[in-house]
Parts: C-alpha cells; structure tokens; sequence
C-alpha cells in the first residue's frame, strides 16, 4: 500500500462518498451514507445539515477503517460538493432551517420577477447561474420576503460545503466554484455582485469569504479528526461543485471535449479558458480554477425517469425480471430494442420535475407527442429514453453556439451501464461517444485539484494517466438520419407550450 494516499469526498443530494486513492488514481477504498431529502410538498426539498455532517465524518471514517491506512499515510483531503443550497444560521453557527437543496421550488415566483422585472438577465450576465428557482440568489430573495423571521436572524446564510468546513475549521470560506453557482458572485470580479447582494437583501460578511478552490485549510478540529481516523494537521483542500470536478474527474478539460453525465439527472459541460454566459441566457459559468471556467447545462430529468417508467408501466417486466433472476432495467431495454430508432413517430418530453437547460421553466411538464393505435408499451419505453437524450442534444446545440462542434465527447454515470443508451447517444449527437473507466468521478476530480494545489503536479492533465475507456460507440448513419429529422418537431413543441406549461403547472399546484 501507497504511503501517499489522498482522499477525495463527494458531498450529494442524496448521500455523501469518500474515496481513498494512491497517488496514480488507483481506488484504495471507499466509504458511503446516505441521507433522505425531505419533500412534504412538490415545492419543498430540504436536508438536514447534521446529517450530511454526520454523513460526511462516517463515510471518511468508513473508508479508513476499510484501507487499513495510517493517519500519517494521508496526504490531504478534498472536497467536491452539490451546489446552490442554502442554509440561514445564527451567531452561534447552528441551522435556523433545514438546507433548503437546488430542487426546493418554493422560489419560483420571485425567479420569475428577477427575470422578468428585476434586471435579472444582467445579473446572470455577470454571475454566469441562470436565473431560476436553483439559484440562491432566488432563494434568499424568497426568504427575505416570505419567511422574514428566519431572514432577520439569520448571522450568515452559507452552502452545505461552508456549513462543514465551519464546523471542522471553525472559518466560513467559500470557493469560487461553489460562489459561482450562487447567481451573486462577479465572474469577472471574482467577488460578490453588489446588485444581487442588495437584490438578496444580504451584506457581505453575511456571505462567506471567497478563495480559489486550490485554498488549502489545516487545524482540523481534533475531535472530528480523531472521529474520522486522520491526523488534525492533515491539509484540506476547499475544492470545488461536483459537476466542474467531473469533468475534470473524466478528462474532460481540453479544448472541445464535451462531458456529458446522466445519472438521477444530468448535465452536459465543457471547460474554456475564461468565463462565457450566453446572451440567451441558456448555459451556466463556474469556475473550476481562476484559470479555467466549465460551462455547460443541467437537465432535471434522466436516469429518474427509467426508474419511472419501470415503476409505473412495467410491474408484469418487473416480475417476469425476478423469476429469470435478470435486472428489470436490462429487460426493459431489451424490450425497447425491438422497437426501431424514433420510436415510431413517438416523441417523449422528459419534463416531469420541470426543467433547467435548455428551458429553465420549471413549470415545464411531460408529455407523449405523436401517439397512435400502432404505439404500444415497447415504443413508450424506447421513446422515453430517446427524450431523455433528445433533451440533453438541445443542451449542446446551445453550447455549439459558443464552443462550436465538439471535438470529442465523454460520457458517464448510470446510464452507460445500457449499451442501447449508450448507442442511443451517439446517433441523436450524431458523433462517437466515449465512456472513461472513472466511476468516481467527482472524488477523481477533488484529489487531481488537491495534487494541483499542493504543488504535487503542475498540470490537471494528469487525470488522463489515471482513467482508461471502457466503451466506444460510432454513430450508426441510418439512425442519425431519422433522429435528424424528428429533433426539429421535439424543439419546436416545448418552446411553443410555455403558457399551456404555465396553465397546467397552476392547475396542478392547486389541485396538489
């Protein structure tokens, strides 16, 4: 074993991971917790900060115990984290809520108003977060004006990543990758906007103090290092979000190579040399470095909705699964791979949770187009997962605007365990697709940023020595052709069904 082991934690919307790795990207161990995200109405999603805490110290602890490393074997630990939570705290540092997370959508009405009479696309203009109820910057304006209480005492309002380090460091910094995605830091600036801040109705040393995401921190309070079995001297790197540490984590850090991730959901990105926002205001900036810059498009809707498909259409292909000892999901994709490219003429918004990129509308919905007598269950699967694809091309199309035509592209999470998916993207992208061998990406990324920072490499290239390919997929001509022609039809319906969007989520909401 290694004497120089690194530790990368990754801090999600539904668990927290931490990835032991020696210094040539090779996982030693890994630990893992989960924790529940509370949604008692379809507005709210809240956590619990002390249990991400918690999550955060046993799942390194967890990991140790399993490496049977020494303390003194870890060179330093780094952070990567989800971004646009909020959490208001006290003079004493405690939650005065829950952690409100990037899908609570109880914003959007103020969202709304910031982009429609707030000066709001100037805003995103200079801070690179679209305007959305994501953004913190939608939140505390909402929190401001509708839970005033909780507002007026509030001491400093920080991310879930702030809120840890606070308790392991006792210091509040924030880095600009993470600040980037609050809609209220100055790209250019690297500080806070002052417009958004008066917007927010927050002061400066009510918000974290910004450093690059090399910073390093040590004097880890002794009780937690003690807990999670590594030495109080041992360096932590500040970090950044996850999704610029995926990108950096697949190698996906030269000049037009595209990462494109589907997980729960999903995103497309791609890194450039200073920060870009797009004047139609379709595409985020965060920073990854004070060098380079990720832009790119989340989309709230992808792995989620196989999950949906298997529970709500396929309860019979669930069973049939389990008594041929088969996964559901393997089954149901074989299901779709009777049915031909373009699902028959059936086209599958992928809108059930709203939507970020390209529409930033969360009022957006699902929807089947083109049904006929001739569609059964088969052509429903297939086209559900052609729309999560669909969805994710409008993305970069966006991006091509900017970038022009990738170069290459890497894709990864749960979705490239499907070969029909993964296919599925090549032809709708109409280029070869890549799949890396790093599963971890985000924790890959957290511990190539903290070699970088520690001045152990000179270059964040070196993450292309530590990840191989598992899979290459070509285009197949015939298929890119009938999804040539069906991506205009996909386009034009969810941008000419804003105010029916609008009608139905009002409807829903009242119902609901």
């Amino acid at each position: 074993m290694s004497n120089n082991m690194m530790i990368g934690i990754d801090i999600g919307t539904t668990s927290t991971k931490a990835v032991i790795f020696e210094e040539n990207g090779k996982v030693v161990a890994k630990g893992s917790e989960g924790y529940p995200l509370h949604t008692p109405t379809s507005s709210i999603a809240e956590q619990d900060p002390d249990q991400i805490f918690a999550a955060v110290i046993h799942s390194v602890k967890q990991a140790m115990e399993k490496s049977g490393a020494a303390p003194e074997q870890i060179m330093f630990v780094s952070f990567s984290s989800a971004m646009h939570s909020v959490i208001p705290v006290g003079t004493d540092g405690k939650p005065l809520m829950n952690c409100i997370t990037w899908a609570d959508n109880r914003s959007a009405e103020w969202a709304e108003k910031l982009k429609k009479e707030m000066n709001g696309h100037e805003i995103y203009l200079r801070t690179g977060t679209p305007i959305h109820p994501m953004s913190p910057l939608s939140k505390l304006i909402w929190l401001r004006h509708d839970e005033p209480d909780i507002f007026s005492k509030a001491d400093k309002f920080i991310s879930i990543k702030e809120y840890v380090f606070a308790k392991l460091f006792n210091q509040y910094i924030i880095d600009y990758s993470i600040a980037s995605s609050t809609g209220m830091f100055n790209l250019q600036q690297l500080d806070w906007d002052k417009e958004a801040l008066e917007l927010a109705g927050v002061k400066p040393d009510q918000l974290s103090v910004p450093v690059p995401t090399t910073h390093a921190v040590s004097g880890l309070n002794p009780v937690y290092a003690q807990e999670m079995g590594l030495l109080a001297s041992t360096p932590f790197i500040v970090g950044a979000s996850d999704g610029v540490l995926s990108n950096l984590g697949v190698d996906a850090t030269q000049p037009g190579v595209v990462a494109a991730t589907i997980g729960t959901s999903g995103a497309i990105r791609t890194v450039v040399d200073r920060p870009v926002t797009d004047p139609k205001g379709r595409i985020f900036c965060y920073a990854l470095t004070d060098k380079k810059w990720v832009i790119g498009g989340p989309v709230n809707n992808g792995g989620m909705l196989f999950q949906w498909v298997r529970d709500e259409f396929a309860a019979s292909e669930v069973e049939t699964a389990k008594r041929l000892g088969l996964d559901s999901y393997d089954l149901l994709t074989r299901i779709a791979e009777q049915v031909n490219p373009g699902s028959g003429g059936l086209l599958f918004h992928p809108y059930l949770t709203g939507e970020r990129a390209p529409l930033w509308n969360p009022d957006a919905r699902g929807s089947f187009f083109g049904l006929t007598m001739h569609h059964r269950k088969e052509h429903m699967i297939r086209a559900v997962l052609e729309g999560v694809i669909f969805n994710m091309y409008t993305v970069l199309l966006a991006m091509e605007e900017i970038i022009g035509r990738p170069t290459k592209i890497h894709a990864t999470g749960g979705f490239s365990r499907s070969p029909l998916w993964r296919q599925m993207m090549a032809d709708i992208f109409d280029q070869e697709v890549v799949i890396p061998e790093s599963y971890e990406s985000s924790c890959l990324g957290a511990v190539v940023l903290g070699l970088y920072a520690l001045g152990k490499t000179d270059t964040l290239d070196i993450v292309s020595g530590m990840i191989g390919s598992t899979h290459r997929h070509k285009p197949i001509k015939e298929n890119a052709q009938i999804y040539h022609r069906l991506l205009p039809i996909f386009i034009k319906i969810s941008r000419n069904l804003e105010e029916e969007y609008k009608a139905i989520a009002d409807f829903q909401r009242q119902m609901f």
